[in-house]
């Protein structure tokens, strides 16, 4: 039987830390780091790394990185309860405080680099085959966006909202819209969406990118309340 991505990858991570010359409490290499090492969407690491924090054998505090080992018993568990507690409505209102203003940073700082990686995950939501590679497509779009700002504070804070996007009723009411629109909005109108974003950021023009990333956002509220 064929092995689903996951597990091939949570047996690479497992051997990876087998191997690697790391004591408990290091910390693990970032996300993007690993990602690449293994050949993997950070999507499906995020996966992984959740499995192996479910048997104890690391833990994540957000913003500051995974770490080899046992969560401490003094480890701040502040973020995870937040996040468990944050409804759909809270969650696009930060987005739509926070988004517009990273977008307008990415304009401002964007390499040629950032560009090439932005376009490709908009290449890459065209040709989304089912749900959950559209959604992954979408996250990492957005995760590009703030990685071309370079503050990783600012990568952190998206690091965040993605987080609990999977985590809070966003989740829930976002599998139920994609349910009813199907992908196709997401392969069409969304992604057109995220090429104007693009286009925005490559021109280095702040103020239309955060136009435009706000009608985005403005835009995924109208299709998760049929408005």
């Amino acid at each position: 039987m064929r092995r689903s991505k996951l597990e091939v990858v949570l047996k690479a991570l497992r051997n990876r830390l087998a191997t690697a010359n790391l004591a408990v409490g290091d910390r693990l290499p970032p996300e993007r780091a690993l990602a690449q090492e293994l050949s993997c969407s950070r999507e499906t690491l995020r996966q992984a790394l959740g499995v192996l924090e479910d048997e104890n054998e690391l833990w994540r505090h957000v913003g500051q990185g995974t770490f080899l080992g046992p969560r401490p018993v003094a480890a701040p568990r502040t973020e995870t309860l937040r996040l468990r507690v944050t409804s759909a409505d809270q969650l696009i209102r930060a987005r739509l405080l926070i988004e517009p203003a990273i977008a307008a940073e990415a304009a401002r700082r964007a390499t040629p680099a950032d560009m090439e990686k932005l376009r490709d995950c908009v290449a890459a939501g065209r040709r989304g085959v089912d749900r959950f590679v559209c959604q992954q497509a979408d996250d990492e779009f957005h995760r590009m966006i703030a990685d071309a700002a370079r503050n990783p504070i600012l990568s952190s804070v998206l690091d965040f909202l993605s987080d609990a996007r999977r985590r809070s009723p966003w989740q829930t009411l976002w599998d139920r819209t994609y349910r009813r629109v199907g992908i196709e909005e997401f392969r069409t109108v969304h992604s057109d969406q995220h090429a104007e974003l693009v286009s925005s950021i490559e021109r280095h023009e702040p103020d239309r990118a955060e136009a435009a990333m706000r009608d985005h956002l403005t835009a995924i509220v109208a299709m998760l309340t049929g408005k």
